[in-house]
């Protein structure tokens, strides 16, 4: 017999908290406010009664110079956030709605 576990939360939502050095050419999403965001969206998700969300802050996803920068999964869905404004689109139309955010998305990654 095999068992499947079952995901423990529909949606998880990583907030990059990454900090580079001043000046650095990428920018990083700590500077630009990341801890503040991820601070807002939690309580916000809980004041909206999203269920099966969790959100939390994640080292470096490696898109700092489009930051802050989030990644919800099991999607995968790459969205920058700048501002408190930003953060509830996502929460209403994405994480209720079902609706990507396509204002917010990143570009694709640079090929390496």
């Amino acid at each position: 017999m095999t068992e499947t576990a079952l995901p423990y939360f529909e949606n998880h939502v990583f907030i990059c908290g990454n900090r580079r050095p001043d000046n650095h050419p990428r920018g990083s999403c700590a500077a630009k406010g990341s801890e503040k965001l991820r601070d807002y969206m939690k309580a916000r998700a809980k004041e909206l009664g999203i269920p099966s969300t969790r959100i939390n802050a994640a080292g470096c996803l490696d898109r700092c110079e489009h930051g802050p920068t989030l990644v919800i999964y099991p999607r995968g869905t790459w969205y920058r956030a700048p501002d408190n404004a930003a953060i509830d689109r996502i929460l209403t139309e994405d994480l209720i709605g079902g609706h990507i955010v396509t204002e917010f998305l990143l570009p694709p990654p640079r090929p390496e």
